[in-house]
């Protein structure tokens, strides 16, 4: 605890919130240290002029498709970085972002206002996400993802090409982004119909296998990334039904399992993956090493799946 508590704004104020009992005025006042000092502010200076980071919505302006992996410095992936920071969205640092965001964004796809939503839904599902949180409207996106669910109640990128079936990626990035526009916005049957979906779909998955074969869908899977972006993982999966506030369902317990089996003799977990590409600046201290970030997350689902009922 010690460790965590010795890190950024970012970890520090969320480690105060979720696995301390620290009374609310001092997580209000750690939290309120995001949008001042270390990686928020850093990522807030990055902004440029034209509302963008690094000149794009999704890729950066001198992105040409030469680069190992796919950078992460643009407005989608920093936004994204900033929510899980928990900056806060009434700040007056983050009210003058995300307008600017929301004035001068464009996608590179055929130049929608930011905000407005681009065409893959799991494009579409994480800017649902941002725009929900920092209290932007929309609603016209969560619309048009509700009518792209997939027969198996989930959600494909791929789907405008002849996919039929679901994604973990994209069911994940759909789910996100509804939840927190639920949070902003109450509760509604369509989106929660929507959600209890894309749920079923991973549930019955166990979160990481394939239904017909039961065989782990790919390695990445069980592999714990910080920054995740649009990439699904355990890990990633059970803090999104944490957050949900929905009662451990046993088709999770595998999942769990997975998690608490990469729990290292001190306590920490390590960062196991790092998906490749620019970014502005690490967030943690390397592949291979203790993750603030995964621990963070790990314990506090520990700590929600142990709290489940008994049956």
């Amino acid at each position: 605890m010690e460790w965590l508590l010795a890190s950024d704004p970012a970890v520090r104020w969320q480690v105060l919130r979720d696995l301390t009992n620290a009374p609310p005025d001092e997580v209000a006042a750690a939290r309120a240290r995001v949008e001042c000092e270390g990686w928020g502010a850093r990522l807030l200076a990055l902004q440029g002029a034209d509302g963008m980071w690094d000149g794009g919505a999704c890729f950066p302006a001198s992105y040409k498709g030469d680069e190992p992996g796919q950078p992460w410095t643009a407005t989608m992936h920093t936004l994204q970085t900033l929510q899980i920071f928990g900056l806060d969205p009434a700040s007056e640092a983050a009210r003058h972002a995300v307008a600017l965001v929301d004035e001068r964004g464009r996608w590179e796809h055929a130049g929608q206002r930011y905000f407005d939503g681009e065409v893959e839904p799991c494009i579409n599902g994480r800017t649902i996400e941002a725009g929900a949180y920092f209290g932007v409207d929309v609603s016209a996106i969560v619309e048009r993802v509700l009518g792209e669910r997939l027969a198996d109640g989930g959600w494909n990128c791929e789907a405008e090409n002849g996919s039929v079936r679901s994604s973990f990626h994209t069911t994940l990035n759909v789910l996100d982004g509804l939840l927190e526009y639920e949070r902003a916005t109450g509760r509604s049957a369509g989106v929660g119909e929507a959600r209890r979906g894309g749920e079923e779909y991973l549930l019955d998955r166990g979160l990481f296998r394939r239904r017909s074969t039961g065989e782990v869908a790919d390695a990445a899977f069980v592999d714990f990334a910080f920054p995740y972006y649009w990439h699904h993982d355990v890990l990633r999966a059970l803090d999104y039904f944490r957050r949900s506030g929905a009662e451990p369902d046993p088709r999770m317990a595998e999942a769990v399992e997975v998690v608490r089996s990469k729990r290292q003799p001190d306590g920490r977990w390590l960062l196991d993956r790092v998906h490749p590409g620019r970014v502005h600046f690490a967030l943690e201290e390397g592949l291979g090493q203790p993750s603030r970030w995964n621990t963070l997350r790990a314990l506090r689902v520990l700590d929600w799946w142990q709290r489940r009922p008994a049956v």
